[in-house]
């Protein structure tokens, strides 16, 4: 078993790294492993906690992209669909199959849909998860019975993958650690720094548990920072024009009885031309996603009335039941860092890639962004390529389209702990060293004690939102409950890191202002949910 033990004085040393990456989202961890795993000294830095941002708040998918397939982008697919059946294999734990199902009200669209979903299965070889076929109408009404059969000639059946996002960014970050590498979160990047060439030579940082500052030495650094891109490349150079216009998506969840099904439901086609999803996720059903281009952004982007309007609309237009904002469990905005068209600044960057970006500053300051979750593990092998070629470090060859992430295990046992993968059995074994920690945190979730504990431990939670948001996931799923259960949470780690009663009261005030931003109706204050 591997306990992760941090430790943060590793900032304190003035060793130079081969290469420092900003950012602890889905790129940057999956850059900071590549790197580790061929053997690079190699640091990550990440400003909140690990997929705080944009890799938490995805619509849990692991896919080719049926919609790239439609706008005729093979290529893109092909290696999505590649990179999916390796994704499932190295975190078995956390990434399982899953059906989709598009409801079809013509027989013209029932064949269009089956055509190109056949081509989808083509692309994705012997990393198939499963044949698409057609399902008669009343097959769908029994697969799905809140959905709303009218008119409905039929559906088509595809296989796609389903995971955690917040939980895999764990993983991979404990994987790293694992491989040789440092990851620390709560650390800011507050500045570059150049040698006389002005070529880059480390970065300022600011440690945000310690309040300590720290000069790092590094080869190379990597601006992995998703929608934050551009501050980083501000620091390079002032002038730098904007590399990212930032995208919003929002998800409500809503309780599973809506569709009552296992199968996720797909529209493929909506009033603002985007895929709709309704997934079951948590035994919850999670609905989304918008696409609305934003000018700002913040670590808490706020959902607008307009797209929240639009996914309650849209559901209620395909489910039995009329969804109402009293409905939603939770409500959550992600933002997508989209690669501005054209060119950055030709003169001082290289764009390397189509669907992501990938471009060298004349600083030697190499920056991503853009991509998807699927894709991870590609975007960053191109990366660690891109660091060697300008670090001229010495040429290793990628290993992580093998190689296993923590914890990784297939197993059929039932239990909601069946996510931790190996790392399961650690955690039943902390009830016995404390019975207590074996009871439910919430009666209508079936996490327990022992998780918080696990999670201050072993995956690097600070604070109550790292916990409830990411950890357990409570936050994203259910709202209320995630309150109401703040203090106790609060109570337990402070007991397991030695907090004071004033730590307590400032991370469930703190937890509660962010909380309600997930909520559509008011909080009715009770007791219970001010304790």
């Amino acid at each position: 078993m591997h306990y992760y033990k941090q430790n943060r004085r590793i900032l304190e040393l003035k060793d130079e790294w081969d290469l420092v990456v900003i950012g602890g989202g889905a790129t940057g961890l999956g850059t900071a492993l590549d790197a580790a795993s061929r053997g690079f000294k190699t640091l990550l830095l990440e400003q909140s906690d690990f997929a705080k941002g944009t890799s938490s708040r995805s619509t849990k998918l692991v896919h080719g992209g049926v919609r790239y397939l439609a706008q005729g982008d093979i290529s893109l697919v092909y290696q999505a669909l590649k990179e999916r059946g390796r994704l499932q294999v190295n975190a078995a734990h956390l990434v399982s199959k899953e059906e989709f199902i598009i409801p079809c009200f013509n027989w013209f669209s029932a064949a269009k849909y089956l055509a190109g979903l056949k081509i989808y299965d083509w692309l994705s070889g012997k990393y198939s998860f499963g044949k698409s076929r057609f399902l008669s109408r009343a097959e769908v009404c029994v697969k799905m019975p809140g959905l709303d059969d009218k008119g409905l000639v039929g559906g088509i059946s595809y296989f796609d993958g389903k995971f955690d996002d917040a939980r895999l960014a764990v993983n991979i970050a404990q994987t790293c650690v694992e491989q040789g590498g440092t990851v620390l979160n709560y650390v800011k990047v507050t500045g570059l720094l150049k040698d006389k060439a002005g070529k880059i030579s480390g970065l300022n940082a600011h440690d945000t548990i310690t309040g300590t500052n720290h000069k790092i030495y590094s080869k190379i650094v990597v601006n992995a920072t998703g929608v934050f891109v551009d501050e980083i490349l501000q620091m390079n150079n002032p002038n730098a024009e904007k590399l990212v216009r930032p995208s919003q998506g929002v998800h409500v969840v809503l309780d599973n009885s809506f569709l009552n099904s296992e199968s996720a439901l797909m529209i493929p086609k909506t009033s603002d031309k985007r895929v709709l999803f309704a997934v079951p996720w948590h035994s919850r059903l999670l609905v989304g996603t918008t696409d609305t281009p934003i000018e700002t952004h913040s670590m808490e982007p706020l959902p607008l009335e307009e797209e929240i309007d639009f996914i309650l609309s849209t559901a209620s237009q395909y489910f039995k039941r009329e969804v109402k904002r009293r409905d939603a469990l939770s409500v959550f905005a992600g933002l997508r860092p989209l690669a501005a068209p054209g060119k950055n600044d030709s003169n001082s960057t290289k764009e390397i890639s189509r669907d992501h970006k990938l471009i060298v500053s004349d600083s030697g300051l190499i920056t991503i962004t853009g991509g998807k979750w699927t894709t991870y593990r590609k975007m960053s092998e191109e990366t660690v390529d891109q660091v060697i070629r300008t670090g001229s470090l010495e040429n290793r060859k990628c290993v992580t389209a093998d190689l296993k992430i923590h914890s990784s295990e297939v197993s059929n046992i039932d239990s909601h702990l069946l996510i931790y993968g190996t790392d399961r059995v650690f955690i039943e074994e902390l009830i016995l060293e404390n019975p207590q920690w074996g009871a439910k945190l919430h009666p209508d979730f079936p996490n327990i004690k022992a998780e918080v504990i696990w999670a201050v431990r072993n995956e690097m939670a600070f604070t109550v939102e790292d916990v409830l948001a990411r950890r357990l996931r409570i936050l994203f799923v259910d709202a209320r409950a995630a309150i109401e259960v703040c203090s106790e949470t609060a109570r337990l780690m402070a007991f397991e890191g030695g907090k004071t009663s004033d730590w307590i009261a400032d991370q469930v005030n703190e937890f509660k202002s962010i909380a309600i931003q997930y909520l559509l109706e008011p909080i009715v204050e009770t007791e219970e949910i001010n304790n």
